[in-house]
């Protein structure tokens, strides 16, 4: 592989980077590894180094992809239209799976959290040939999310709507002050203390940038306009989640288990809370890496 400068504030040690070109996209690629494919798929507002933690312990067993999102981190790509359009996450499930076609693999699990995980339970749906387990962190399907909102109002769903604003207003409010808000958003969703470290931070401030909040925005107003009807369609036609379904989620997170919206889109469904907040491959490096390795059968 061509190696990538190591300057880059997103990169994990010891994976090997490159970049991979699908379509428009420029997608920033990491492996490591030997043995059966794992694609690790981060969050919003972080990058693939949310994964620093986790990813090394896997490496044993299973050969682990790490893949920045499309227009995330190192990852480039323009923005979208003016409802996400180029963000849906059935467009970006379909570009990550060209993305693992040309680092060498077919089949694959895939672990995803926050954004990441709503990219891989679309994966999962849309191309079940492809994915051979799935593990899900922090979320419910995006449908039921915007039902749930619409029913249990909370202040803490506020990315859900300012971030789906017309462009470019959202941009430019939270790129006037991109150090403030990311600071908040980091500070008020973890409950460990110390997870995110200053040196976390810095990089994930760094990868933070003008054309970054551009992406991050348009998949937000994709998830709004377009994500949700697509749930919608695959719910009402009873299409489900073929895969194992691993489920996890920060016990000082989600006041309530998200187990029984799950099950409704998938018929082997299993998991429980974990240590933490909102961040689980920070919070809970240790207890997430344990599940894994007993869900993937990597001992």
């Amino acid at each position: 592989m061509v190696g990538h400068p190591v300057s880059f504030p997103g990169i994990v040690p010891e994976f090997d980077y490159r970049q991979v070109q699908v379509a428009e996209s420029s997608y920033f690629v990491g492996v490591a590894g030997e043995g059966p494919a794992l694609l690790l798929l981060h969050g919003f507002p972080e990058n693939q180094y949310c994964w620093r933690k986790v990813a090394p312990q896997l490496t044993r067993r299973h050969t682990v992809v790490l893949c920045d999102l499309k227009g995330y981190g190192a990852s480039q790509a323009p923005a979208g239209g003016p409802l996400g359009e180029g963000y849906s996450k059935r467009e970006l499930a379909a570009e990550l799976v060209q993305v693992m076609e040309a680092v060498g693999f077919e089949r694959f699990a895939v672990v995803g959290h926050d954004r990441g995980a709503r990219v891989a339970y679309r994966m999962a749906l849309d191309a079940p040939e492809r994915v051979a387990r799935l593990c899900t962190l922090n979320i419910i399907p995006t449908v039921e999310q915007f039902e749930r909102m619409a029913a249990e109002p909370s202040p803490g769903y506020w990315p859900f709507l300012l971030l789906a604003q017309p462009a470019p207003f959202p941009e430019r409010l939270i790129g006037a002050g991109a150090e403030l808000f990311l600071r908040h958003t980091l500070d008020d969703w973890t409950a460990v203390a110390g997870a995110i470290d200053d040196e976390a931070f810095a990089r994930y401030l760094a990868a933070f940038t003008p054309e970054t909040l551009a992406s991050i925005c348009s998949e937000y107003r994709a998830a709004f306009h377009l994500d949700r009807a697509m749930d919608a369609e695959d719910r009402a036609a009873g299409r489900k989640i073929a895969c194992p379904l691993l489920v996890h989620w920060g016990a000082e997170d989600m006041a309530e288990s998200p187990l029984g919206v799950w099950e409704r889109w998938a018929d082997d469904v299993r998991g429980g809370p974990l240590p933490g907040g909102h961040f689980v491959p920070e919070e809970a490096p240790d207890e997430l890496v344990a599940s894994l390795r007993e869900f993937l059968g990597s001992g």
